[in-house]
Protein backbone atom coordinates (compact mmCIF):
# COMPACT_ATOMS: atom_id res chain seq x y z
CA UNK A 1 0.00 0.00 0.00
CA UNK A 2 1.43 3.43 -1.34
CA UNK A 3 1.09 6.38 1.18
CA UNK A 4 0.40 9.86 0.16
CA UNK A 5 3.68 12.13 1.78
CA UNK A 6 3.08 15.48 2.88
CA UNK A 7 5.67 17.54 4.66
CA UNK A 8 4.66 20.64 7.27
CA UNK A 9 6.88 22.92 9.43
CA UNK A 10 5.59 23.73 12.64
CA UNK A 11 5.72 25.15 16.20
CA UNK A 12 8.00 22.28 17.36
CA UNK A 13 5.93 23.06 21.19
CA UNK A 14 3.03 21.64 19.12
CA UNK A 15 4.71 18.38 17.51
CA UNK A 16 3.12 16.35 20.40
CA UNK A 17 -0.27 17.69 19.98
CA UNK A 18 -0.19 17.47 16.20
CA UNK A 19 0.36 13.35 16.75
CA UNK A 20 -1.75 13.53 19.37
CA UNK A 21 -4.60 14.48 16.94
CA UNK A 22 -3.51 12.42 13.98
CA UNK A 23 -3.69 9.18 16.23
CA UNK A 24 -7.29 10.14 17.38
CA UNK A 25 -8.42 9.41 13.53
CA UNK A 26 -6.99 5.80 13.87
CA UNK A 27 -5.46 5.01 10.20
CA UNK A 28 -5.82 8.34 8.66
CA UNK A 29 -2.66 9.14 9.02
CA UNK A 30 0.81 9.04 10.55
CA UNK A 31 2.93 11.32 11.73
CA UNK A 32 6.79 11.31 11.82
CA UNK A 33 9.09 14.22 13.18
CA UNK A 34 11.60 14.63 10.74
CA UNK A 35 13.81 17.61 12.24
CA UNK A 36 12.48 18.06 15.85
CA UNK A 37 14.72 21.22 16.11
CA UNK A 38 12.94 22.95 12.90
CA UNK A 39 9.75 21.68 13.34
CA UNK A 40 9.17 19.60 10.08
CA UNK A 41 6.81 16.69 10.61
CA UNK A 42 5.96 14.09 7.96
CA UNK A 43 2.28 13.13 7.42
CA UNK A 44 2.03 9.55 5.77
CA UNK A 45 -1.69 9.50 4.59
CA UNK A 46 -3.38 6.28 3.75
CA UNK A 47 -4.64 5.89 0.17
CA UNK A 48 -8.16 7.23 -0.23
CA UNK A 49 -8.20 9.41 3.02
CA UNK A 50 -6.96 12.60 1.41
CA UNK A 51 -9.98 14.57 1.87
CA UNK A 52 -10.86 13.44 5.54
CA UNK A 53 -6.70 14.45 6.56
CA UNK A 54 -7.57 17.65 4.90
CA UNK A 55 -10.27 18.15 6.80
CA UNK A 56 -8.72 17.34 9.84
CA UNK A 57 -5.55 19.49 8.81
CA UNK A 58 -7.76 22.36 7.81
CA UNK A 59 -9.02 22.61 11.58
CA UNK A 60 -5.83 22.43 13.11
CA UNK A 61 -5.18 25.36 11.34
CA UNK A 62 -7.28 27.48 12.24
CA UNK A 63 -4.89 27.52 15.94
CA UNK A 64 -2.07 26.22 15.24
CA UNK A 65 0.20 27.96 12.33
CA UNK A 66 1.48 24.96 9.78
CA UNK A 67 3.73 25.77 6.89
CA UNK A 68 3.84 23.34 4.13
CA UNK A 69 6.87 22.21 3.07
CA UNK A 70 6.25 20.51 -0.53
CA UNK A 71 8.32 17.16 -1.93
CA UNK A 72 12.03 18.67 -1.75
CA UNK A 73 12.61 17.23 1.65
CA UNK A 74 12.36 13.99 0.61
CA UNK A 75 15.68 13.80 -1.38
CA UNK A 76 16.99 15.10 2.55
CA UNK A 77 15.65 11.94 3.82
Amino acid sequence: METIRKYYRVDRREISFVKFIFEAYEGLAVVSTVDRGLGVVMFSIAPGCEKEFNGVLQGLRESILMEEMGKWLEAVE
